[in-house]
């Protein structure tokens, strides 16, 4: 969604290989960092995505078992650029 902050969960070699615009990479095992990220706003809204879901799943498991509410699993980068996120 417009002004949501975009979460690469890929591996750095993966988002250097392409990735959505003004995305951010953090790994998803690092929902630490992602919080960081994030900042204090637990109801900020997040689209995390990776290659077909699976680890942005787990991403998003992990930030809601800090208490952020607002958090979408976009799915795969290709569905992502193609306007389709994961059902």
């Amino acid at each position: 969604g417009k002004g949501a902050l975009l979460i690469d969960v890929r591996s750095q070699a993966e988002f250097d290989s392409g990735h959505l615009d003004g995305s951010t990479n953090i790994v998803h095992d690092r929902a630490a960092e992602m919080a960081k990220a994030i900042g204090d706003d637990k109801s900020r809204p997040v689209v995390v995505y990776c290659r077909t879901g699976r680890r942005s799943g787990l991403a998003l498991e992990a930030l809601r078992q800090l208490g952020y509410t607002n958090v979408v699993n976009g799915g795969g980068y290709s569905q992502m650029l193609d306007g389709k996120p994961k059902p």
